[in-house]
């Protein structure tokens, strides 16, 4: 088995710790760490990881001025409370990016917003029932 945790640099990790608990629905905990925190399913998966720029001197998560949050990343999540995370979704955003459409692709809805720090988010049904 094999599993990727995306990890990406933050402003403020307990910030973005809260937005992405609120958006997948999670209850309110506290990051491990001020400069560190991973979102985690109930399962054990981790979700995404969330790290503090210029934290550590990891070369990629120096300083957002080196490209914008984003930039050639797009992250998508399956999700299996569709309806629910769009309700979730709007509250916490000012507006979508994408309103909610079917993928031709994938034959699932899907709807996309922005974090608090710009990275694009992608919320996609985990069926297409």
């Amino acid at each position: 088995m094999k599993r990727t945790w995306t990890i990406i640099g933050v402003a403020d990790v307990a910030r973005s710790f809260g937005w992405y608990q609120s958006l997948f629905g999670q209850p309110a905990t506290a990051p491990a760490h001020d400069y560190f925190g991973q979102l985690v399913d109930p399962d054990g998966t981790v979700l995404l990881c969330l790290h503090q720029w210029g934290d550590h001197e990891h070369p990629t998560l120096a300083s957002p001025d080196h490209a914008p949050p984003s930039n050639g990343l797009l992250l998508f999540f399956r999700v299996d409370d569709f309806s629910e995370a769009l309700s979730r979704a709007r509250t916490l955003a000012g507006r979508l990016e994408e309103e909610p459409h079917l993928n031709p692709n994938t034959g699932t809805m899907e709807f996309a917003l922005r974090d608090p720090d710009g990275y694009y988010v992608m919320v996609s049904a985990l069926d297409a029932s």
